[in-house]
């Protein structure tokens, strides 16, 4: 298995290099769709992004296991109402808000994300969104565990508005090919960007309780013998020594063991040996063009390919309904509070 690094070899740093200036004519087609501007903040604030890149090496460095949590988050929110920052509010007496709903506690980075919007307050008070905060930090903590950069378009405006029912737009890790692929044509995402989007989980942990019904009780039956015949035998032996039960929702695993702190392509070594942690991993292999692109990643020669099709993917998903101009959203004081 892969050690962790912090240092990505040269090598794929260089071809990852070459291929990202293939893409960028895509991604600058998608940002203008979307009413984004690179240089949305060149004359407000200039330094906005080297203002969050320092702020999140520090983060990274003090707390390196965040970076997964981090991505997660712009995920968790682009996907209901859009990249607005709506998973950021905070649930108030007559309403709660997306961050209370089931799929959303075990979300982190909160802090962190106030943290870099404050010292943008201090260098440009009132000017650059929660939303945008979220884009930049999410680049920039794959950048930091050595995976690929992308540009990031500028100018999305947060929502005032956070419903915990609306999570239901959010894709489970219990669900199935046929379910992903609705939910993710939903907005506006292919199966291409499924199954991209997916390497995402090299990043990160999970509670035991988000699959813990493969290890125990996958029909129902609640027996030590129904298991999902689809997860390998070794590993489920492996997750059973930490998840002792099915109700276990404390315990954390490595969505990419040995290797969960480094952006890379060996997600797909392990989804290819089915040693995927999700029911929604274990579905990519049940149709043959994402089991193809597992199969080809899970050789390790084209980790640059992978790095290419992530950033184009991610410029996809930071675009999803967002709001621009000044007759949408706010400018948010703290991004857990409208204004």
């Amino acid at each position: 298995m892969k050690k962790s690094s912090m240092m990505a070899p040269m090598t794929i740093m260089a071809s990852v290099a070459a291929v990202l200036v293939l893409s960028s004519a895509s991604m600058a087609s998608a940002a203008d769709a979307a009413g984004l501007d690179m240089n949305f903040y060149g004359s407000t604030c200039p330094r906005v992004e080297a203002i969050v890149k320092e702020e999140m090496v520090a983060i990274l460095k003090a707390a390196p296991t965040l970076a997964g949590p981090l991505l997660r988050l712009h995920f968790h929110d682009c996907f209901v109402r859009g990249c607005d920052a709506s998973v950021l509010l905070d649930s108030t007496p007559t309403s709660t808000a997306e961050k209370d709903a089931t799929p959303n506690l075990t979300l982190r980075g909160f802090g962190s994300v106030q943290r870099v919007k404050d010292r943008l307050e201090q260098a440009c008070p009132g000017t650059v969104s929660c939303a945008d905060v979220l884009a930049l930090m999410a680049r920039d903590a794959v950048v930091l565990a050595n995976g690929p950069s992308w540009p990031v378009a500028l100018g999305r405006r947060d929502g005032r508005v956070s419903l915990a029912n609306e999570t239901n737009q959010l894709p489970p890790p219990t669900a199935n090919f046929t379910r992903l692929v609705s939910m993710f044509a939903a907005k506006g995402l292919s199966v291409r960007d499924l199954v991209v989007l997916s390497g995402g989980h090299t990043l990160g942990t999970a509670h035991c309780n988000l699959f813990s019904d493969r290890l125990y009780n996958f029909t129902g039956a609640n027996s030590l013998a129904d298991v999902d015949p689809a997860l390998d035998a070794a590993y489920l032996a492996r997750l059973r020594s930490r998840c002792r039960s099915l109700a276990d929702n404390t315990t954390l695993n490595e969505m990419d063991p040995g290797s969960f702190l480094s952006f890379d392509s060996s997600y797909y070594s392990l989804v290819a040996r089915r040693r995927g942690l999700f029911h929604s991993d274990a579905a990519l292999l049940t149709d043959p063009a994402t089991r193809a692109y597992v199969q080809r990643q899970a050789t390790g020669l084209f980790t640059a390919e992978f790095f290419r099709d992530f950033a184009d993917s991610m410029v996809k998903m930071s675009t999803i309904d967002v709001l621009t101009g000044q007759q949408q959203g706010e400018i948010r004081k703290k991004c857990n509070l409208v204004n």
